[in-house]
């Protein structure tokens, strides 16, 4: 389009997604994937910046289920008994969930990135191999395997032995739309675990649409432990100007905030204020990693299962429209803890542009 001005940042290795269907048997299921690059901690830098008419949407959910939904043996969370959610009917997926990518009428995608992770499942089915590999199906479609892009986030800490992964899934979105998505194998804890299974999956996805309005979009990744004692992370997603009045959101990707546990926070500093904590209905600004998948504080895109409780998996969308009322200088993101040890995995930015 002619006001657009797209480009992605990629880092780390070269591109190994694959996307070659899985015989009905699924015998890579079981194959050890190739192991990629580790590190225990991945500065947040920028994966994917644009200036377009469009925006940016999302799907997301949870691996890990607790009472009728979990399959398998059950490890402890949140006082609660944990297993895995699995929705596929294939026995020869160990879990499964799907969720929506609410792509409106007349987009066409410009950047999809697909993150997963949780707490590995040392000693189980899986070997650390696989961190770097799952199964997706797009919606009426067959599993393929995708294999992780760039270097995987892996930390143990405080009991955990916490990860994330991802790759670019660009061609596979652009191709299959919007619908139901299924995403398995996320190689998180189920039994052996002494701080409980969790972990999930989240697809951000990029898109361009003539009628909306020209919008920043950014995607920031990274892999940064915060532990207590009030650590902190800043991220500077755009240092443009924006004019009062403009409307925006944030997304986060994170992971372990245990529901109830206050001292986390996420604040948008603009340069008029020290810095603006975002909170919703869903979300208070003293616990905003409480285990949850929603956006502007309500559970909006489709999920399967949809519970409110993702125990121990954020993926939150925050409206921006408080902190950019009177106007920008730049949105960088705060994020802290003062009790919790979490895990940060991904910032993505969709904010009005000028003119």
């Amino acid at each position: 389009m002619p006001n657009s001005a797209v480009h992605a940042v990629r880092r780390g290795l070269l591109c190994a997604l694959t996307c070659a269907a899985l015989s009905a048997a699924l015998p890579a299921a079981s194959a050890v994937a190739p192991r990629p690059r580790e590190a225990a901690e991945l500065p947040f830098a920028p994966r994917y910046r644009a200036v377009q008419h469009g925006g940016i949407v999302r799907a997301a959910n949870s691996s890990a289920a607790a009472g009728r939904d979990a399959k398998g043996p059950a490890t402890a969370n949140d006082g609660l008994d944990i297993g895995y959610v699995d929705v596929d009917g294939d026995p020869l997926t160990y879990n499964s969930s799907r969720a929506a990518v609410p792509l409106p009428a007349g987009a066409e995608v410009s950047y999809a990135r697909l993150y997963w992770g949780g707490n590995l499942r040392v000693g189980e089915q899986k070997p650390p191999a696989d961190n770097g590999r799952v199964l997706v199906a797009e919606p009426g479609g067959s599993y393929k395997a995708v294999l992780a892009d760039t270097t995987v986030g892996h930390r143990t800490a405080d009991g955990a032995d916490a990860f994330q992964a991802s790759a670019d899934v660009t061609d596979l979105v652009r191709s299959a739309g919007p619908g139901l998505w299924t995403v398995a194998q996320v190689n998180v804890a189920m039994g052996r675990s002494p701080v409980g299974g969790w972990g999930g999956w989240t697809l951000v996805v990029a898109y361009e649409n003539s009628v909306e309005p020209l919008r920043r979009l950014a995607i920031w990744d990274g892999f940064e432990t915060l532990g207590p004692g009030g650590t902190t992370l800043r991220v500077p997603l755009d240092d443009s100007p924006f004019a009062k009045g403009s409307g925006g959101k944030l997304g986060m990707i994170a992971y372990d905030g245990d529901r109830g546990t206050p001292g986390d926070y996420l604040a948008v500093e603009t340069g008029s204020s020290k810095g603006v904590p975002l909170s919703d209905r869903a979300n208070s600004a003293d616990d905003v990693m409480n285990s949850s998948i929603t956006d502007f504080g309500t559970s909006r895109i489709e999920r399967l299962p949809a519970h409110q409780n993702t125990l121990g998996y954020d993926s939150d969308v925050f409206d921006l429209g408080g902190p950019l009322r009177h106007g920008a200088d730049r949105i960088h993101v705060r994020f802290g803890t003062r009790r919790d040890t979490v895990w940060l995995g991904a910032l993505f930015l969709q904010a009005d542009a000028r003119g």
